[in-house]
């Protein structure tokens, strides 16, 4: 069963780390958490029109909120690290210097 990628590719994650991996051809998504490694490297390859040569994933545990008195969960998530082919890069919405 293939799922639409916008299932598998959830979101881009933007951090200082993670803007530190570009360096490295790295980037990290938010994926489902039934994707597969496989599923990541085919959605990304046919999104941003890259070559992929490494996708490492991670489950990541949700972690306990408080608001007040109230407490609560986040969800679970898995995040991908995608490795693409030297020379390649992906763009997406980034600020631009002024």
């Amino acid at each position: 069963m293939t799922l639409p990628w916008t299932e598998i590719l959830r979101r881009p994650l933007v951090t200082e780390k993670t803007t530190q991996l570009k360096e490295q051809n790295k980037y990290v998504f938010e994926v489902g958490p039934n994707s597969t490694k496989g599923q990541v490297k085919e959605a990304v390859e046919a999104v941003f029109n890259v070559k992929v040569t490494a996708v490492n994933t991670a489950n990541m545990p949700g972690k306990m909120r408080r608001r007040g008195q109230r407490t609560g969960y986040q969800s679970d998530w898995k995040k991908a690290v995608v490795t693409i082919q030297k020379g390649q890069e992906i763009k997406w919405a980034e600020p631009q210097a002024s």
